[in-house]
């Protein structure tokens, strides 16, 4: 029996993983689940899943789940904060670790785990956008194996060789193709996204999925941050990184090769697929996924991104280049841009004038250590912070 850590299990992803796993009980295990303080939908998961541990982000909500727990008769020892994060990602009895805690609070269980030698399923970008580097030498010092989730990055591993280790160009990949819905406002008129709502950034025309990963989709952001992601990922720089407009989402990835070819995966938009593929590497199993019928689709449609409909696209390809701290100043920026507009604080055309200006304001340094990345990501937060008040929905310039 294979067991399984699932860091962010009430999250959209956690809850994918927990379905694909409860189709092969006979395969997988799960050992261990973590929330940040949905303390209800936890319970339930591990009065179903009975793992051996659970831990939240803090110890106000361990200590709610401890009781209920202890009253219901379940034997699962609660842990809390940072520190039980870390524990539970590197358990013996984990073999693998789902690491899909959105936003950076993922990033030390998850590099924990890297060092540990996990198989690590990565849904978690955030750990590659704000320490790419450390967190490479992390899996390889650790001689952990990092199979990527985002759906994006799991078909472009599908399509790459098994040796695209060596260097891209080593093995004949010319380029890469990252494919990008557009999310809700692909079509709409560019002088109306001021006014756009919460809800209506939120309404992803393909994807079902949380709110704030919802709202980088929209903006763009978060194939931005897909970017930069792949770039670690595959040893690429970011030039050799296309984003592709696909409608449909039916194409998640496309990789080019020196002689020609272009090998593309598809399927229907359903993370299970990619969940199951990073599972059960190199074999194939089911994933409760509905067939993907072309001739329902019967059509694919391809544009080239309007960077002046999406600016934080364009802010991820200059961060990357920038280098350094400057894409976790980046993701720092954007996190609080994009909780001011969910609270109602700031316009949604508003998001990218946040980033840029903390782009500017916060220079970014060379990245020698952990703690580097984390004082500028600290210092990034404090100053879009100081950007963003509630003003008819305008940035305090």
């Amino acid at each position: 029996m294979i067991g399984i850590t699932i860091l962010g299990a009430t999250g959209s992803i956690g809850v994918s993983t927990l379905d694909v796993v409860s189709r092969h009980r006979d395969r997988y295990r799960v050992v261990a689940l973590t929330a940040n303080t949905e303390v209800d939908r936890l319970y339930q998961q591990c009065m179903t899943c009975r793992p051996q541990y659970a831990a939240m982000a803090d110890e106000a909500s361990a200590q709610r789940l401890r009781q209920r727990l202890d009253q219901a008769g379940a034997a699962v020892e609660v842990l809390s904060g940072v520190d039980g994060l870390k524990q539970v990602a590197t358990l013996d009895s984990a073999d693998y670790v789902m690491a899909a805690i959105v936003g950076a609070a993922g990033l030390l269980p998850t590099l924990a785990a890297a060092h540990a030698g996990k198989r690590i399923l990565l849904a978690n970008k955030e750990a590659l956008v704000m320490s790419g580097a450390i967190f490479m030498d992390g899996v390889r010092r650790g001689n952990a194996r990092l199979f990527p989730i985002d759906s994006e990055h799991n078909a472009i591993f599908q399509c790459m060789p098994p040796d695209f280790s060596r260097g891209l160009a080593e093995v004949g990949v010319r380029r890469i193709f990252l494919t990008a819905s557009g999310g809700p406002f692909r079509t709409r008129a560019i002088d109306t996204l001021d006014s756009v709502t919460p809800a209506q950034a939120c309404a992803h025309p393909n994807w079902v999925m949380g709110r704030k990963i919802s709202v980088d989709s929209a903006t763009m952001m978060n194939k931005g941050l897909e970017v930069i992601e792949a770039c670690w990922l595959f040893d690429t720089m970011p030039e050799n990184v296309q984003v592709v407009l696909h409608p449909q989402s039916v194409v998640h990835s496309l990789v080019e090769y020196a002689d020609g070819s272009v090998l593309a995966q598809l399927g229907s938009p359903d993370m299970r697929t990619p969940i199951a593929h990073a599972l059960a590497w190199p074999e194939r199993i089911a994933s409760g996924v509905t067939p993907l019928n072309l001739f329902d689709v019967a059509r694919l449609d391809f544009e080239e991104p309007d960077m002046a409909r999406f600016p934080c696209l364009g802010l991820a390809y200059q961060a990357m280049d920038q280098g350094g701290t400057a894409t976790a100043i980046l993701n720092a920026a954007n996190e609080v841009a994009v909780q001011a507009f969910l609270a109602g604080s700031i316009a949604f055309t508003s998001i990218p004038v946040v980033i840029e200006q903390t782009l500017g304001a916060v220079g970014a340094r060379s990245v020698d250590s952990l703690d580097v990345v984390l004082e500028d990501d600290a210092a990034a937060r404090s100053h879009a912070l100081s950007l963003v008040r509630r003003d008819n929905g305008r940035i305090a310039l």
